[in-house]
């Protein structure tokens, strides 16, 4: 079943594509199901995700392979390491689960190209906004639609600026920095959701009068230090106008909607998972089911097997942080602890040492949570615990090459990790700078 278009689309994918792109599609409903009364096993969701990874493995872009493969082996090191070097019981089963749940929400996501697009081709691109004004609506945008929609908003944005040519630099910038930053403050991002976890006692007010200032001069920084580095007269910028922003807004909406009354109980990660290949169908349910099923088989046959760099690269990087945090677990077992009271010096060393094990490869999860697991924070230790993990997160993820950011930007746009991170370098010094006194303010 498919449109008239379809045949000879169909026709160029090889064997070994497709059945990936199956799988991609199994894991997706794999993942989707786990929210409803008819979960299957969970591991399900990562076993199909890594076999459309081994079989897209010769078409990945080697810096990418290569990359990919030094963080799978690195993670499994450190599992054997942990397992005979420290005793440690490991759930061998549950060990490719790493970031499945993140890799399950990119691929919902992607199904967001057929709801803009009925008619199946590109829309002629109109005039664009360019310069100061250009910069400031894709940092504006990112930042206030990504509070809610998180990483979904940077390809939301990403592809509709990379309709009219591959981003340049200065878009990729305003990209990461205009979501990164709003790990400050917004209650809905992943960020938020494991500093919750990790430090239940601290209060959000506090969090939020010292975090929303600091997010505003990130963009404050974005837009001063950008244009003296780069010509913007032609750098096209996201458009705040209504047009631009009735997908955008209407799926935040949406999530949002889901959130705080159909699906409470559920994750805005889970709720966008399901979300957006929902609203897929129901945009193009209309043109009848013969039209809808070819649009999505097409998909499942092209455009799922085409995000193998971003889906290998998360999968590996996650098989890395089970690896580390197994580890730190079982060598941290007995109850040591790095400080004795958590106050304003522990927590600026505690921000810089995150930060800087984000610029040598680490996500920030994993120096947040090593951090948590090596303190003994009292109730009103645990605002500034909180914030201090906010901190580093934000200037983490914009500088550090394995952050979700970019790794994304790097395998969808084709960006290298390493030059994201030498251009974010002053970004992160300043932001840097500004953090620690807003640490200092917050425990004064």
């Amino acid at each position: 079943m498919s449109s008239p278009t379809a045949p000879a689309a169909e026709a160029a994918v090889a064997p070994r594509h497709a059945l990936a792109g199956l799988a991609i599609l199994a894991g997706l409903l794999c993942q989707i199901l786990g929210f409803t009364p008819l979960a299957l096993d969970p591991h399900l969701t990562g076993y199909a995700f890594w076999l459309a990874t081994a079989l897209l493995w010769p078409d990945i872009p080697g810096r990418t392979r290569r990359q990919a493969g030094w963080l799978a082996a690195l993670g499994l090191g450190l599992l054997l390491l942990a397992r005979f070097g420290y005793g440690a019981v490991i759930d061998w089963a549950a060990m490719l689960d790493g970031n499945s749940f993140v890799v399950a929400m990119l691929v919902g996501v992607s199904f967001i190209g057929l709801i803009g697009n009925l008619r199946g081709r590109p829309r002629p691109p109109g005039h664009p906004v360019t310069g100061r004004r250009g910069l400031a609506g894709t940092w504006l945008g990112v930042h206030l639609l990504g509070t809610i929609l998180n990483l979904s908003t940077v390809f939301m944005v990403g592809d509709r600026l990379a309709r009219r040519a591959p981003l340049t630099m200065p878009q990729l910038l305003g990209l990461n920095r205009g979501l990164s930053s709003a790990a400050l403050w917004s209650p809905f991002f992943a960020s938020m959701g494991i500093v919750m976890t990790l430090a239940p006692a601290m209060d959000y007010a506090t969090v939020l009068a010292h975090g929303l200032p600091l997010a505003l001069c990130a963009g404050l920084v974005t837009m001063i230090e950008l244009p003296r580095r780069f010509d913007l007269s032609d750098t096209a910028g996201f458009s705040m106008s209504p047009r631009s922003l009735l997908l955008p807004v209407s799926m935040a909406a949406l999530v949002m909607g889901f959130h705080y009354g159909l699906t409470p109980e559920l994750s805005m990660v889970s709720i966008i998972t399901f979300l957006m290949p929902a609203s897929a169908l129901v945009a193009n349910l209309p043109k009848g089911p013969r039209w809808t099923l070819g649009r999505l088989h097409r998909h499942a046959l092209t455009r799922l097997p085409a995000m193998r760099g971003e889906i290998s690269l998360f999968l590996c990087a996650g098989l890395l942080t089970k690896g580390l945090s197994t580890l730190a677990n079982a060598a941290t077992e007995g109850g040591w602890t790095l400080f004795d009271a958590f106050g304003t010096g522990e927590a600026i060393a505690s921000f810089l040492a995150v930060v800087a094990s984000a610029v040598a490869g680490l996500h920030p999860i994993i120096g947040v949570s090593v951090l948590a697991s090596v303190l003994d924070l009292a109730a009103a230790e645990q605002t500034l615990f909180a914030f201090t993990a906010l901190a580093a997160w934000a200037v983490g993820t914009s500088v550090g090459p394995l952050s979700g950011i970019n790794l994304s930007l790097q395998g969808r746009y084709g960006v290298s990790g390493t030059r994201m991170m030498r251009e974010n370098l002053r970004y992160a010094l300043v932001m840097a700078a500004l953090a620690v006194a807003a640490i200092w303010l917050l425990s004064s």
